[in-house]
């Protein structure tokens, strides 16, 4: 797999911070060539502007949110879902990053 952009999605682009550490340490351990970074919601047009994206995540505080970016995104092919709340909460990254591989593959697939 070529190299993968995963941008997460949260309420101020601060406490997805550390998931997202976590989630480079994954892709690290397991061979991945992935760029991984979070962003405010309000942030988040900005970046799809000006970077291509490969998959959205996001944070379950802006669930509320998930309709809105899945209408943004489903004619530009980007997958967008949010995270699991259990993930999320125990920091998970290994199984966030999993979560974004899987998208990804059902993407070209």
């Amino acid at each position: 797999m070529s190299k993968s952009t995963i941008m997460l999605v949260c309420a101020a682009g601060m406490s997805t911070s550390m998931l997202v550490t976590k989630m480079q340490n994954a892709a690290k351990e397991k061979g991945l060539d992935a760029e991984i970074f979070a962003v405010a919601a309000s942030e988040a047009d900005k970046k799809l502007a000006s970077q291509t994206i490969d998959v959205v995540l996001l944070g379950p505080q802006v669930r509320f949110m998930a309709k809105q970016f899945q209408e943004k995104l489903e004619p530009l092919k980007i997958p967008v879902e949010v995270i699991n709340m259990a993930d999320y909460g125990m920091m998970n990254g290994a199984k966030v990053l999993e979560q974004a591989v899987q998208m990804m593959e059902a993407k070209v697939g």
